[in-house]
């Protein structure tokens, strides 16, 4: 079996992505992590901010936490450290705790104020993978390769992650984008899009979440121009996005509304949907609450 296929059974289709975890203390975001993993949850997925924990240290405590769960880096910016420390850490991560560690990379964005060659992402992240494929690690590794996704929204960067890599994990996409990427991958890489959802029956304190969200994404130019190739113009980024926006990038309702719209990446070629419960409440427990009712719902887990 294809590695990228190994890993897709292995995770399952359902798995959550959870900024919130960076935010809290390292006891609350374990106890998230257990939580994650007895819902049934195959992934747990985990951002990277300039302002929050380091992404994989972050990792380690989570899999420290958990005994089954795999924790995907969703990603870790190539400005962050240089791609030595990067393969370093991934190969302690995966040795220390085989097949449940996945390494995501991306680029990230020029406003995080890291890295100076944001206007070549392309060039930068293939330079980058090139250090990692030169094998200078000399430190025990797993038996299990770590497996390696990129982050990617626009074509030529998929591209890459079909060619460089065991797949791609897309952010802030509709269903549409999951289909054109995986006529773009092919059969068997991995396709990971994350779905950013509001488990709420009131229907507009739920948009009122979820245009929050949306606005603090509009401000991120390589958004802005994902979203441009989309088809949404100028007139669905003003006041925090337009309806029509908001509702193909964030699901909101009760959750068999929510569990439809991971079937739909499912059916248009996504292998595993990463879920990103969206709240104003502080804290864990109104996010977990959400993963609750999701898992309570037939055929959302993985």
């Amino acid at each position: 079996m294809k590695p990228s296929r190994e890993l897709a059974a292995r995770i399952g289709p359902v798995g959550v992505w959870l900024s919130v975890l960076a935010e809290v203390p390292a006891a609350e975001a374990a106890k998230a992590a257990r939580v994650v993993e007895d819902l049934g949850y195959g992934a747990l997925w985990i951002g990277e901010s300039p302002a929050h924990k380091e992404i994989f240290t972050h990792a380690a405590l989570l899999l420290s936490a958990t005994t089954r769960l795999t924790v995907a880096t969703g990603v870790a910016t190539i400005w962050a450290r240089d791609a030595v420390a990067a393969e370093g850490a991934a190969q302690t991560l995966g040795e220390a705790f085989p097949g449940r560690f996945v390494l995501g990379l991306g680029a990230s964005h020029a406003e995080a104020g890291r890295g100076n060659g944001h206007d070549r992402p392309l060039t930068a992240l293939r330079e980058y993978l090139d250090v990692l494929d030169s094998d200078r690690y000399r430190g025990p590794r797993p038996d299990r390769a770590v497996p390696r996704v990129l982050a990617a929204l626009r074509p030529r960067m998929q591209e890459l992650a079909r060619d460089r890599a065991a797949g791609m994990h897309s952010f802030f996409v509709p269903p549409a984008h999951t289909a054109a990427a995986r006529e773009r991958l092919g059969p068997e890489p991995l396709l990971v899009p994350e779905q950013a959802v509001v488990v709420d029956a009131d229907a507009a304190r739920a948009r009122e979440v979820a245009r929050e969200h949306v606005a603090t994404r509009l401000v991120l130019r390589n958004y802005v121009n994902h979203l441009r190739a989309l088809g949404f113009g100028d007139e669905d980024f003003a006041d925090g996005g337009s309806d029509r926006l908001v509702d193909e990038l964030v699901v909101c309702g009760a959750a068999d509304q929510v569990a439809a719209r991971v079937r739909e990446h499912l059916a248009a070629g996504a292998d595993h949907v990463a879920i990103h419960p969206l709240t104003r409440a502080p804290g864990v427990e109104p996010v977990l609450d959400q993963l609750r009712a999701l898992a309570a719902e037939g055929g959302i887990r993985s």
